[in-house]
C-alpha cells in the first residue's frame, strides 16, 4: 500500500506539472489517496467543509486548527483554501447566527469564498502520518502501527487462463492489490480446470458458442485495501481477455499493518528516562510535560499517539514499549500506567504540530500551479507560565 501511495503521489505530480490550473477537487483527491477517508474514525469529519470542489486553487494556508483568525490570514496572503488538521465542524449545527467562534469562521469563510478542507483521524490512521512525524522527531526507528485496523481489507479471487495470468496481475499490482507492508505484489496462485458451455450468442475467448469447454486456468488470489477494490476491479475487467469475469470479493477481518492507531519504534540507543523525558520536551517544544513514575531506569521503546491516545495505554504496554508519549490525560488515567509504563503528556497541540510541515511539504511537492505556506496563526488554546 505504501508503494501505491508513492506511485500515486507520482502520478500527482506529473499531472499537476502539465496543468494549467489545478481545482480544489484535485486536491481533495489527491488527500485521499495520501490518507483515505475510510480510514477516520466514526466521530470524524474529514474532508470539504466549506467551499465548491470545482475553484481553482489559487493558494493554500496550512494550519492545525481552522479559526476567525486563520481566515483573516487566508484572505491576506490570497489563499482561497485552507487545509487543517482539525475539522471546525464536527457536529452539525441548526443554525448560523455568529454566536460562537465555530459559526463565526464558517460565516466568514463563505462570505469571502474561502474553502476549508480538513484531513484528521485519516492521516492519523495511516503508516506515514501524524505518528510518524512524532517518531521522527524524537529519533524512533523500525516503526510499526501501535493498534492496526480491522474490517479495511478485502481478498479478490479470479480465474484466468494461463496466458494473462502475468498480464492481470501486473494491472492489479499497479492498482495497489498485493502490496503487504514491505513486500510488494504478493498474490497466490494455483492452477486449474475451468468449464463452461457459452451460448450461441456469445464471444468466448476460447472455445466455440454452443459446446462444453473445459481450460486450463489459474486462480488468482490478492490481498487489497477496500477503498481501492472499484480501481482494482476496474484493472482487472480492463485485462482480464474473458467476454464474462469470473471473480468474487470477500471482507476479511485481518490487521491492516499499515492503517491503524498510534506508533511504536525503538531508539537508536538506550536513554536515562530522565534524559528521555527532557529530550521529549525540546523536539516537541512542549510548554510543559505531565509524566508518571519513571518505573523504568532506561528507554529504548516508545510508543506515540498524536492528540489524545489515554484508549492505546493498554496497547502501549502489550507492545513492550517503556514509554508512552502522547496528550489530553485526565488525572485517573495516569494511574492506568500501573508502574509497568511511563506515560508523558506533551499537550494537544505539541504532538500535532508537525503535522503542518508533513502537509504543506506533500502540497508543494505534487502541486505546482500555487503556493502552499504555513499558516503565522499560533491557534494552541492553552499557554503555559
Amino acid at each position: 500500500m505504501l508503494l501505491l501511495t508513492l506511485i500515486s503521489l507520482q502520478s500527482f505530480n506529473q499531472l499537476n506539472q502539465m496543468s494549467k490550473k489545478t481545482i480544489i477537487a484535485d486536491v481533495a483527491r489527491f488527500f485521499n489517496e495520501l490518507a483515505p477517508k475510510s480510514y477516520q474514525e466514526s466521530y470524524d469529519n474529514s474532508g470539504l467543509i466549506t467551499g465548491n470542489p470545482s475553484w481553482e486553487v489559487k493558494g493554500t494556508l496550512v494550519t492545525l486548527d481552522c479559526t476567525e483568525e486563520v481566515v483573516a490570514e487566508a484572505i491576506a496572503t490570497g489563499c482561497n483554501l485552507i487545509v487543517a488538521h482539525h475539522p471546525i465542524l464536527f457536529r452539525p449545527i441548526k443554525k448560523l447566527t455568529g454566536s460562537n467562534y465555530v459559526e463565526r469562521t464558517i460565516i466568514s469563510a463563505i462570505k469571502n469564498d474561502i474553502a476549508i478542507y480538513a484531513i484528521h483521524t485519516n492521516l492519523d490512521n495511516v503508516l506515514h502520518g501524524v505518528n510518524k512525524m512524532i517518531a521522527e522527531k524524537l529519533g524512533l526507528t523500525n516503526l510499526k502501527i501501535l493498534q492496526p485496523k480491522k474490517e479495511t481489507l478485502s481478498k479478490l479471487v479470479t480465474f484466468s487462463p494461463q496466458s494473462h495470468t502475468k498480464k492481470i496481475l501486473g494491472a492489479l499490482h499497479q492498482a495497489g492489490a498485493g502490496q503487504i507492508g514491505e513486500y510488494k505484489n504478493c498474490s497466490f496462485t494455483i492452477e486449474g480446470t475451468g468449464a463452461f458451455s457459452p451460448s450461441e450468442k456469445s464471444k468466448p475467448f476460447s472455445g466455440k458458442p454452443g459446446g462444453d469447454e473445459k481450460v486450463k486456468e489459474d486462480r488468482i488470489e490478492v490481498i487489497l485495501p477496500r477503498h481501492l477494490e472499484k480501481r482494482v476491479l476496474k484493472a482487472l475487467m480492463g485485462t482480464h481477455p474473458y467476454e464474462e469475469v469470473a471473480y468474487y470479493l470477500t471482507e476479511i477481518t485481518n490487521e491492516n499493518q499499515e492503517a491503524g492507531a498510534g506508533m511504536v519504534g525503538e531508539l537508536p540507543n538506550e536513554m536515562d528516562a530522565i534524559e528521555f523525558i527532557r529530550k521529549v520536551k525540546t523536539e516537541m517544544k512542549s510548554g510543559c510535560v505531565r509524566y508518571t513514575s519513571l518505573c523504568h531506569s532506561k528507554i529504548k521503546r516508545v510508543a506515540v499517539c498524536g492528540g489524545a491516545g489515554s484508549f492505546l495505554v493498554s496497547t502501549a504496554k502489550q507492545a513492550g514499549a517503556q514509554a508512552f508519549i502522547s496528550s489530553d490525560f485526565k488525572y485517573h488515567e495516569f494511574f492506568d500506567a500501573e508502574n509497568q509504563i511511563i506515560l508523558a503528556d506533551i499537550g494537544h497541540y505539541e504532538s500535532e504540530q508537525y503535522t503542518k510541515d508533513l502537509l504543506v511539504n506533500v502540497l508543494k511537492e505534487n502541486f505546482v500551479t500555487f503556493a502552499s505556506i504555513f499558516s503565522k496563526t499560533i491557534t494552541n488554546p492553552i499557554s503555559y507560565l
